[in-house]
């Protein structure tokens, strides 16, 4: 099964993103971490061979395809590279893509951006 990457932006730069539907947290390299954060109950995550202890999130502002949207994500210092030495500038988790209907599909590396189009949401 392959893995969905994307060019997009994130507080206005270009970045390379991964969706991962593995992941249930969205994180970001902290050179894209907006200025809006706060503190949080501090974990341990394991991402890209390395561990890291997590205790802060931040607002992002993105865009993908024209698009905008935000997430909540927590800023890391690196997320690693794919599988050509591209290096990671964030992981939009399965929460940001609930958040806004973004529906990957690894095997042709699309993602279904419907509902973010539409910008209808069913909450209930």
């Amino acid at each position: 099964m392959g893995r969905t990457f994307k060019d997009m932006k994130i507080e206005d730069k270009a970045a390379f993103v991964l969706f991962d539907t593995g992941a249930l947290r969205s994180y970001v390299r902290k050179e894209f971490a907006s200025e809006v954060r706060w503190r949080t109950n501090l974990f341990k995550v394991g991402i890209g061979g390395y561990s890291f202890e997590i205790d802060e999130s931040c607002a992002l502002n993105c865009e993908i395809e024209g698009l905008g949207f935000d997430i909540e994500a927590h800023p890391i210092e690196g997320l690693g590279t794919d599988e050509r030495g591209q290096r990671i500038d964030a992981v939009i988790g399965a929460i940001g893509m609930e958040k806004w209907g973004l529906i990957p599909d690894p095997r042709t590396g699309s993602i279904d951006l419907t509902a973010l189009r539409k910008r209808e949401f069913i909450e209930f």
